[in-house]
């Protein structure tokens, strides 16, 4: 356990943001809780909303506001818990402050709320992690999936999964236990049948070109070409903005400039890239170069062309376009034609564009992997599982199955996340 988090303290922190406001919300959570409010104010009944002259312990009026009062464990934190909806002025929250730090609580750190929830069995890590993803959310398709994930529609897939390894086990510990009994054959049939079912089932779940957690992270769209093909102008177009420097002086654009659009609810960062070409310009050659390292690492090439160019060979997804057609028609073949002179084809493009960003996300059926970790432990999940459909002994089947069911627990929070609870939590805004 962290040094800075000490679940013995009573702990509050503002849930509402910072800055001159209407109002202001105040959470504090703690075996104290009832002494620490009571001390500024006499609590109404649980979960009733009454107003109050909030006070410090010398007997000053400090504001007027709502409280709240929810007795642990039916609380947010699983503690006893409350609510100060106060005035938003920074002067009242700093002397409200001041008066919890006299009654005996202490700054909450950063998500030290959702921290004690999942400590308290209030939540799984799922849906902890989740909270985090719905308040980052940018866009609409971000805030489903995260509401998704908290609901708990991944979680509970989770745990199916690792109740029919508990099945699995209880058949392989009867092998063990009575070697010498007469079990029928159809008992390791009928194990091993359901072993290669789920198997298929979270094989099937791994091959999801990474939907979620492209959705959760955005994906990155890059636009190449030669120079002067009309790179920039898209970018202003698509942006609009002027977020690129237009210029008819060759190679303008030096280093990778990167623009952050909701396209079709999903958060896709968009590269303007210096031209390909080969050039003596050192300066040139290094954007040429961190053009197509970008380009390596993209969701999807928009290969811009003026003059009808071949393609070039990129890992991924390629989206022909052929641009200044008010001068020369499109050529490629597939190619979508644009012109940033008279505004052609721009609208084809966008929907071309929204296409490829619900494609490369979108995640039919059960509810998608969001996190690298998540993904890395299904991994193992499944090698200890193709282990043990291989296995010539069912002691060893059984010890490979108590793996995946492991590797499973630690998506979840059951077992062995302690080391990951400091760097999930810190990155939650304070207050929650």
């Amino acid at each position: 356990m962290s040094g800075i988090y000490n679940e013995i303290d009573t702990i509050f922190a503002p849930a509402s943001g910072a800055g001159q406001a209407a109002l202001c919300v105040v959470r504090v959570s703690g075996a104290r809780t009832r002494e620490v409010v009571g001390a500024l104010c006499s609590l109404p009944p649980p979960r009733e909303a009454r107003l109050r002259a909030i006070r410090n312990v010398s007997g000053e009026a400090l504001d007027q506001g709502l409280v709240l009062w929810f007795p642990g464990p039916a609380s947010f934190t699983g503690e006893d818990s409350a609510e100060l909806h106060l005035h938003g002025g920074r002067a009242v929250l700093a002397a409200v402050s001041d008066a919890l730090v006299t009654a005996g609580a202490r700054p909450a750190e950063p998500g030290e709320f959702s921290r004690r929830a999942f400590l308290n069995g209030r939540m799984d890590l799922l849906e902890a992690e989740a909270i985090g993803d719905l308040i980052a959310a940018e866009t609409e398709a971000q805030r489903r999936q995260a509401m998704r994930q908290m609901e708990g529609a991944l979680g509970a897939l989770l745990r199916g999964w690792s109740e029919r390894l508990l099945h699995l086990l209880a058949s392989q510990e009867a092998l063990i236990d009575f070697p010498d009994e007469d079990l029928p054959p159809e008992v390791e049939a009928a194990a091993m049948s359901h072993l290669a079912r789920l198997q298929a089932e979270i094989d099937a779940h791994l091959a999801d070109d990474r939907r979620g957690e492209r959705l959760r992270e955005g994906l990155v769209f890059a636009v190449i070409g030669a120079v002067n093909a009309g790179k920039s102008t898209l970018i202003n177009d698509l942006a609009e903005r002027d977020a690129a420097i237009i210029s008819p002086i060759p190679g303008t654009t030096r280093d990778v400039l990167e623009i952050r659009l909701d396209i079709g609810g999903v958060p896709v960062t968009l590269l303007d890239t210096a031209g390909l070409r080969e050039t003596e310009d050192p300066i040139e050659a290094e954007g040429v170069r961190r053009a197509r390292a970008r380009m390596a690492e993209a969701d999807l090439v928009l290969h811009l062309s003026s003059a009808a160019e071949p393609p070039p060979d990129v890992a991924a997804p390629l989206l022909l376009v052929d641009s200044k057609t008010d001068l020369t028609p499109a050529s490629r073949p597939g190619a979508i034609g644009i012109s940033a002179a008279t505004g052609a084809g721009m609208d084809t493009l966008r929907d071309a564009l929204r296409h490829w960003a619900s494609t490369l996300t979108q995640a039919a059926g059960p509810p998608p992997l969001t996190r690298a970790r998540h993904r890395a432990a299904l991994i193992e999940a499944a090698a200890c599982l193709a282990r043990a459909a291989s296995a010539p002994l069912p002691e060893l089947r059984a010890e490979d199955l108590r793996l995946a069911q492991r590797a499973l627990g630690r998506i979840t929070g059951a077992v062995g996340v302690e080391d990951l609870l400091d760097s999930l939590f810190r990155q939650f805004c304070i207050g929650k």
